[in-house]
């Protein structure tokens, strides 16, 4: 995805449109790995997918084992968080994680995004803030995005493997108001034998005043794509010859996904404080076609099998902040409450070539939940800050199954408490205590089955709704040398069950308990007014707590990730940019005998920024041509004839070979 750079200097904004943002100016962090990413660092990270944007938040992996139009697959401290299991991401209010979903559970789509119109990332790690709830237990990200644009932007890109896109966006005053409008098409082919034929529309209109503290804004967005897709391939028949590295074994695996959203928000601050509303309605449907085991369950058809998802998500939240004193001491109070509505059509069909020859299960699933939070601040001293939160959570919603053994109701309360302190600062550096308790949900289908779907007969164990996670951090932040700032954190977090919902399968799988031990160094050096360097490392242990003869690795869960840049830019004339991701070994089975390769790959940036408001921008993706995984699994699969018990073996989604992308872009 090619993204306009915005220059730091003051001179740019002769040549670019000057952006306005949504959010606030934000508390001081409240945890050493809390950190709020700029527009400005966004935008001139060069990403393929606009979903790898997100890798701006330290330590976090975002790959693809799939076609362009799925959801990315995501990694941090330890997790291979699926689609999105622990990890609760938000844009403007609007949660993008899914519950009880077709494809996994927590699947978060962010193929509708416009990047240029993100106007920041907060990040979070760890279960120790109040307002984030389900999914926020390795980590949460909430995106912003802009009010308005000073310039209107029409730029196009075109590139290797059939890659372009085209996008036109502007702004302008209405009433008291401003409203801002985007659109975006865009098209590729890949690299792969069977090409993904992917074509993704977007568009957003927003209408806001005033500001984030005091004002509102009405957003709607669309997004429709459709896509083949090359899936991963197992290595033996790479090997042998049978399969190109890019080819595939199905190859009318593939999607169609569509999203509607209506979402605002309101916020008046006056003497008693800031009270935020914000509500949203999503409407949102997929349509999967995969077969990872190819010809093993069934070896006259073949494994591929439809995952359908239709949904309405309707919601909101209200919180209100009170600023006080205690003793002379500045304090505030936050009240809130947050409330969701999913209602969810689901179906799992075994197919062939997209035909449907059979039914596994459907199922028609209400689910809610309400979270009520608060949380004190108070600077007790010129060097301490402490923070003390609660909230209460309660999950439930029925199930009317196709199997009527597996029609029922389900619902649990989860309490969790947080705390946290701030000492300092001394010398521009500041010292941090958290500690708080946190949960994922599991598929509520999970929690009211009894009989396997594939046969009816078969008894299954239900598993819980609510998982709880436990986590702690300490850390240090400084800026004692001028233009760095350099955070230190090591962490604990340990998960109650790792059980989860086979969306693939339709069954459950309870795992054991498990706990991650970890350190992340991050910095950021603005070496001169034009040069800024970063460098993040986060190592990570991940471990089983309950012995088990199979072994106690975590399947998927990397132990190192590194991330480096470089980022060059003096406003008008030339800028530049370069990063290094490292994506470390992996363990694909819990004996640990089976593991994956590092990937290590380096994106680059050049352009030029012309009179008048012309761009030209050249993006250049796995510059030195690595041949490596996106993403590796180990499981068992059958090749046309193969025996019929399957060979077990590495299956891997090759990283895509050196591709360039010209971006040409006017500001208006």
């Amino acid at each position: 995805m090619a993204v306009l750079l915005l220059s730091g200097a003051a001179a740019a904004q002769e040549e670019m449109p000057v952006i306005t943002v949504t959010g606030a100016a934000e508390p001081p962090a409240a945890a050493a790995s809390e950190r709020q990413v700029s527009r400005a660092e966004l935008a001139a990270r060069p990403v393929a997918r606009v979903g790898e944007a997100l890798e701006a938040a330290p330590g976090l992996i975002v790959t693809q084992h799939s076609g362009e139009g799925k959801a990315n697959q995501f990694f941090l401290r330890g997790f291979n968080l699926d689609h999105g299991t622990d990890l609760a991401i938000t844009l403007d209010g609007m949660p993008l994680n899914m519950r009880t979903h077709a494809h996994g559970q927590g699947y978060a789509d962010l193929n509708f995004l416009i990047p240029e119109l993100l106007g920041g990332l907060r990040v979070r790690k760890g279960p120790y803030f109040a307002d984030d709830g389900d999914f926020a237990t390795a980590g949460a990200l909430r995106l912003d995005l802009v009010d308005s644009l000073e310039r209107a932007v029409v730029q196009a890109t075109g590139g290797s493997f059939g890659y372009w896109r085209g996008l036109a966006a502007g702004s302008r005053p209405m009433g008291n108001g401003t409203l801002l409008a985007a659109g975006e098409v865009a098209t590729y082919q890949g690299p792969w034998r069977n090409g993904d034929d992917l074509t993704r529309l977007n568009g957003v209109l927003r209408y806001s005043q005033g500001t984030a503290l005091d004002g509102f804004s009405l957003t709607g967005m669309a997004y429709n794509n459709r896509w083949r897709s090359t899936d991963q391939v197992p290595a033996r028949g790479v090997s042998a010859g049978i399969i190109d590295r890019f080819g595939t074994v199905d190859p009318t695996d593939g999607g169609r996904a569509q999203r509607f959203s209506l979402s605002g928000r309101w916020a008046s601050t006056g003497e008693y404080g800031t009270t935020r509303v914000s509500a949203y309605a999503i409407r949102s449907t997929l349509d999967l076609y995969n077969n990872f085991t190819y010809f093993l369950d069934d070896p006259g058809n073949g494994d591929q099998f439809h995952q359908r998802d239709r949904r309405w998500v309707l919601g909101g939240e209200g919180s209100h902040a009170v600023p006080w004193t205690l003793l002379g001491r500045e304090a505030e109070t936050r009240f809130g409450v947050q409330t969701r509505h999913d209602d969810i059509r689901l179906g799992l069909f075994r197919t062939v070539a997209r035909q449907a020859l059979s039914t596994v299960r459907e199922d028609r699933v209400t689910q809610d939940s309400v979270g009520v939070f608060t949380d004190t601040t108070v600077r007790a001293t010129d060097w301490l800050r402490l923070t003390g939160g609660l909230r209460a959570d309660w999950m439930g919603g029925r199930v009317r199954s196709d199997t009527p053994a597996n029609t029922g109701t389900a619902g649990e309360w989860i309490g969790s408490p947080k705390i946290g302190l701030v000492l300092g600062p001394w010398w521009a550096t500041e010292f941090f205590v958290n500690a708080g308790t946190g949960f994922h949900s599991n598929d509520l289908r999970g929690a009211t089955i009894r009989v396997d779907p594939a046969d009816r007969l078969t008894p299954l164990t239900r598993v819980p709704l609510l998982v709880r996670a436990k986590g702690a951090e300490i850390g240090i932040a400084t800026r004692a040398l001028p233009g760095l700032d350099s955070r230190l954190a090591f962490f604990v977090l340990d998960l109650g069950s790792e059980i989860v919902f086979l969306g693939d399968a339709g069954t459950t799988e309870a795992s054991r308990a498990s706990r991650r031990l970890g350190v992340e160094w991050t910095n950021r050096w603005q070496a001169t007014p034009a040069l800024a360097l970063d460098l993040d490392v986060a190592a990570t242990r991940a471990r089983f707590t309950q012995d088990d003869p199979a072994g106690n690795r975590i399947p998927g869960a990397p132990s190192l990730v590194l991330a480096a840049g470089a980022t060059w830019d003096e406003g008008p004339g030339w800028f530049g940019a370069t990063r290094l991701r490292v994506f470390g070994p992996r363990p694909l089975t819990e004996d640990g005998k089976e593991t994956s390769r590092t990937t290590a790959l380096v994106n680059a940036r050049l352009g030029y920024r012309f009179d008048r408001g012309i761009t030209l921008q050249l993006d250049a993706f796995n510059l030195f041509n690595t041949k490596a995984s996106q993403i590796d699994y180990f499981y068992t699969s059958r090749l046309p004839g193969e025996p019929a018990a399957g060979v077990a073996d590495r299956h891997f989604h090759p990283v895509e070979p050196l591709a360039v992308r010209v971006t040409v872009a006017a500001a208006l």
